[in-house]
């Protein structure tokens, strides 16, 4: 059975009852008859003695209850049969809680249950529906059926009470107090409640407790105990707090509403007072809609702005437009987007140059130690815009291993310049709207990064960085290196075209700072437009410096460390510099710096130590075994020191020749060499063979000979043409059986003729022999002019041979 409406719903009547069967007597008992304790009412015709049950699931039913009931007519239409052809008509319901139909016993009834009259059968669907009025309370004394229909024999014990005792009729007040403080306030209960309230009296306590208990929300087996409980006093009190406990929550709530309401109120008459402002105002001629000042605002931004001639027809056209368009169509927000963009360009404003080379120097060396030549050249650079009156429409290109400072030299440049700064990395696009803009017939259309850029800055003659300009992609969309030829070429720039703001941009006065790893990557079209400066990387010395007076003092600031609390002397610090991080740029080096503030910190607050001294003999400690071991010049007959230049610096190679046999001649080359680097070396062993003689060597010892090349490292790839000297010499060393006794490290491509043709990286190979300590180098006659622009710090102690031809090699080396 289910119980499916709530008892305290408005269509629902509360009938009280009176309980007027409570003097009477029946047959067979006397009167005053005790049932475990208590008085009881012997069954009559209208109560009784047997009785069939109805469990009920959601809360038990009470006495003076009047409710519609539905149960399933599958289950209990045979109960509800049987109870149709007695001639009372009663039937008992008990309150079963959660106990489901099926697993349902007559263990799960409880003793006390209240007997009520059917009224109003009726059948409909599988469902039964009747009236139950509630007569009486009914104690089960002994089950006549334990399955369905349930039939048990039942008494109806008396309510005893003294309806004129002070507690008694104390508690009946404070009941009648609290069901009328709860009317008010709980929307609920309806008018006609009022009307049953009135009809209790503190004489009649029993009903009125039962009717206070029905009216409350409280759990099904609290209404349970309640219902058994007969003392008319016990009850009163086990009520009470549940009908205080029902004001309060419904004290609450409505609170919660009257918010609720005021919030709702209060919204609802500032939406009235806009509208009626709005209506007064438009009225008085001194109102605009949301189309009106969208066109102020456009119109705002363009005063004081020199816009040229065409731009300003096509905001005219666009803002006539818009003020045609109702606010709520799609294409009004296109083109208000479009005006939004197109009035946001910087149009004319353009920022104050501060061509001082005092200040430029001043600013580079403070950002940066080392770099002389590249300062210098960025120095010409503003020198030469001092002249011309302007700086604007160069592309710099700064080219270098990862760590050496390309991106900070961009932002020294702008700061030096005055100028803004925007910074937008190209690496991995593949899309060629990223720099062109799409159009606008797509959904979701935006400008290009360039007018982002514009926008963000806010003047024309900014300072723009394209970062990592070496790894642009290429995919159906598009080739974006190809679309940055109209970007960087200044005399395409003038008039940029981007596509979602179809109009022509100057980007002439931009000054364009690029950076890149290598320049293989780069197209020679766009590769043509830029003026390069390489960054080769720091020697040790610049390292130090930089550590001393950047790094170190950056990292102590981030993690708010005092500079007295960790002590890194420059022993240390050298050790680190050629121990731990020997790459040609600073990354590495501020990494292990960053290691060893971390590890202090630890030690700081572990040890509650004043100061951490880091010095050369506890350096391990912080940093483990050093990375790298002071390399050794490998020497012996046929072992010659190279020099090499990687994307990521110098470096120096050992090239190695042997004699395997003497069976038969025979030449192979191992160390993953490329394709171009195999070629210099058959050049060097042909060139050997054609001129053993000249050179002191046995005319026949190639003849008799298996001769192995091979490069160290074999695991990293190694190309380029300038190791063929170098090979040429370590073949003439086998051949003359002559070792090369001195530190002495050499570069440059050999011909088949034996001319020695220039190479490129000569900075980074000076600096690679300057690593290893070697200072004495042979280097391509051609290459002088790129030796003597070195700075003097690199020069210092070097003792440098030039070569035309290798006969210019061999009287160095051999004598």
């Amino acid at each position: 059975m289910s119980d499916d409406r709530d008892p305290r719903s408005d269509d629902l009547d509360w009938i009280p009852m009176s309980g007027d069967a409570d003097d009477g007597t029946a047959d067979g008992l006397a009167d005053g008859e005790q049932v475990q304790g208590h008085a009881v009412i012997p069954a009559s015709a209208s109560l009784p003695e047997r009785l069939y049950l109805l469990p009920i699931h959601n809360r038990p039913f009470f006495p003076a209850q009047v409710q519609p009931l539905v149960i399933n007519r599958e289950r209990w239409s045979e109960t509800i049969e049987r109870v149709a052809n007695t001639p009372h008509d009663t039937v008992g319901l008990a309150f079963v809680g959660e106990a489901g139909v099926e697993e349902l016993s007559h263990e799960d009834f409880p003793t006390i249950g209240t007997a009520v009259k059917a009224h109003k059968l009726q059948g409909e669907d599988n469902q039964i529906q009747f009236i139950a009025q509630g007569v009486r309370r009914f104690k089960i004394e002994r089950w006549l059926s334990r399955t369905p229909p349930f039939l048990v024999e039942v008494s109806y014990p008396r309510e005893p009470v003294d309806a004129e005792e002070d507690e008694t009729r104390a508690y009946a007040m404070a009941l009648i107090n609290g069901i009328k403080e709860l009317l008010p306030i709980n929307p609920l209960y309806g008018e006609e409640l009022k009307h049953y309230l009135n009809r209790f009296s503190p004489h009649e306590p029993g009903p009125l407790t039962d009717f206070a208990a029905a009216i409350t929300s409280a759990q099904g087996q609290e209404l349970q105990d309640v219902l058994a409980t007969l003392p008319v006093v016990p009850r009163m009190q086990k009520v009470l707090p549940l009908l205080r406990k029902e004001i309060e929550v419904a004290q609450l709530q409505s609170e919660i509403s009257e918010q609720v309401n005021a919030q709702m109120q209060e919204r609802q008459r500032e939406f009235f007072l806009r509208e009626q402002l709005k209506v007064i105002q438009r009225e008085l001629g001194i109102s605009k809609d949301d189309r009106e000042n969208d066109v102020d605002t456009f119109r705002a931004r363009l005063e004081g702005r020199e816009v040229p001639e065409r731009v300003q027809e096509r905001i005219d056209d666009e803002l006539a437009k818009l003020s045609v368009l109702e606010t709520g169509s799609p294409e009004y927000g296109t083109t208000r987007n479009y005006l939004d963009w197109l009035t946001a360009m910087p149009w004319g404003q353009r920022s104050q140059d501060q061509l001082d080379l005092g200040h430029a120097r001043q600013v580079l060396d403070r950002d940066h130690d080392g770099l002389t030549d590249v300062k210098e050249r960025i120095v010409e650079f503003l020198a030469e815009g001092t002249f011309k009156g302007d700086v604007g429409g160069s592309i710099v290109l700064l080219v270098g291993p990862p760590g050496v400072g390309k991106t900070s030299i961009g932002r020294s440049i702008a700061e030096a310049l005055g100028r803004e700064f925007y910074r937008f990395s190209v690496g991995g696009m593949r899309d060629e709207a990223e720099i062109k803009g799409h159009r606008r017939t797509y959904v979701g259309a935006m400008p290009g990064k360039l007018v982002q850029a514009l926008k963000e800055v806010e003047v024309e003659n900014p300072v723009i960085m394209l970062d990592e300009i070496d790894k642009m992609g290429q995919s159906f969309q598009g080739d974006p290196a190809s679309a940055l030829l109209e970007v960087l070429d200044p005399e395409q720039n003038v008039d940029f075209l981007d596509h979602y703001l179809d109009v022509r941009l100057d980007l002439s006065k931009v000054l364009f700072v690029c950076t890149a790893n290598t320049l293989d990557s780069i197209p020679p079209a766009l590769l043509d437009r830029m003026e390069q400066i390489r960054l080769s990387g720091y020697i040790a010395e610049e390292k130090q410096a930089i550590a001393r007076n950047h790094l170190w003092p950056k990292l102590l600031k981030r993690d708010n460390i005092p500079k007295k609390r960790i002590n890194l002397t420059a022993a240390a610090l050298r050790q680190v510099v050629e121990g731990y991080a020997r790459e040609a740029g600073v990354r590495q080096l501020e990494k292990q710096l960053h290691r060893i503030v971390r590890k202090a910190a630890v030690k700081l607050l572990e040890n509650d130590q004043a100061t951490v001294k880091v010095s050369l003999k506890n350096l391990e400690e912080f940093l483990g075994a050093p990375l790298f071991r002071k390399e050794k010049v490998m020497k012996g007959q046929g072992v010659v020191t190279g020099l090499a230049w990687t994307s990521m610096g110098g470096a120096t190679l050992s090239i190695e020749a042997g004699k395997v046999h003497g069976l038969d001649r025979g030449f192979k080359l191992t160390g993953q060499l490329g394709d171009v680097m195999k070629e210099s070396a058959n050049i060097a062993y042909s060139y050997v063979q054609g001129h053993l003689t000249e050179y002191g060597a046995d005319a026949g010892f190639f003849d008799a000979s298996f001769v192995h090349l091979h490069v160290p490292e074999g695991a990293t790839p190694k190309d380029g043409p300038s190791a063929g000297v170098t090979m040429t010499t370590a073949l003439l060393s086998l051949a003359r059986h002559q070792s090369i006794e001195r530190n002495l490290a050499m570069t440059g491509e050999l011909t088949l003729t034996g001319q020695v043709l220039p190479v490129g990286g000569i900075r980074e190979k000076v600096i690679a022999a300057r690593r290893s300590d070697i200072f004495e180098v042979i280097l391509p006659e051609a290459n002088r002019r790129d030796y003597d622009e070195l700075p003097e710090y690199l020069k210092d102690g070097m003792t440098v041979h030039f070569a035309d031809r290798y006969k210019d090699v061999a009287k160095v080396v051999f004598g």
